[in-house]
Parts: structure tokens; sequence; C-alpha cells
């Protein structure tokens, strides 16, 4: 690895120190059913999420909700302390495409249609109100 490549690789990751986040790589899920679920918790306290995802009745919420607690936890982790009641919120959520797979579906008059099936990436934040608006 070069200098430059290392440097700006060492800045991403001490950034990265200061940021509560979560990933969720490759979900066999279509991006567009996830950002459903994403939309519905963007900006929200986040036991307040978990509650809207528990009682969703999308099966990409369940996923949503784990990677939420994994992203609380992760925060817990760098703070040392529990997270209370209506202090953390999700600043952002984002869901990229991933890899596809590609198969062939018989068709008629031996002819083959292209199956697409999609999955996704998930990316979610978490900080506390006082620091999101300084």
């Amino acid at each position: 690895m070069g200098a430059r490549k290392r440097i700006s690789a060492e800045q991403r990751k001490e950034a990265n120190k200061a940021q509560y986040f979560a990933n969720l790589r490759n979900v066999p899920t279509s991006p567009r059913k996830m950002r459903l679920v994403a939309d519905m918790v963007r900006g929200m306290e986040v036991f307040r999420a978990l509650g809207v995802l528990k009682f969703s009745n999308k099966e990409a919420s369940a996923r949503v909700g784990k990677l939420l607690r994994s992203a609380i936890a992760n925060w817990e982790e760098k703070n040392e302390r529990k997270a209370e009641n209506g202090e953390l919120y999700i600043t952002s959520i984002s869901v990229d495409s991933a890899g596809m797979l590609k198969r062939m579906r018989p068709a008629p008059q031996g002819r083959g249609y292209r199956v697409r099936k999609r999955s996704n990436h998930v990316t979610l934040f978490v900080d506390t109100k006082t620091e999101k608006q300084n």
C-alpha cells in the first residue's frame, strides 16, 4: 500500500471512531423493499423505531431491527454507558444495491427469461440529539 493510500485510510478510520454505526451486507432482499422499511424509521428515536419495526409486517423490518440493536450496542460500547430512552436518534440510514444473482427461467418456445435476484447493503448511523445539533 502506498503512503497516500495508507494516510487517507488512517484518516478515514479516525473519522469513523467518532461515529456510531452498523452495517448489514448482502441482504437477499431487493433494495426497493428495504428502502420502504428504512424510510419508516429515518430520523426517529431508536427505542420508538424498534417498536415500529417490531410491529411492522414487512420481512425486511426484522433485519433492520437487528441492525438497529447492533448500532445501539456499538454506541454503548464506545461511550461506556447504557443508552437512555429519548437520547439516541437514527441520524441516517442508507440502502445501497449489492451484487445480483442472475438466473434463467424456462420460457415458451425454447426461450429463457432472465431472473435477477437482487440484494442490498444497509448502513445505519445513530447519535445523540445534542451532538447532532452542535
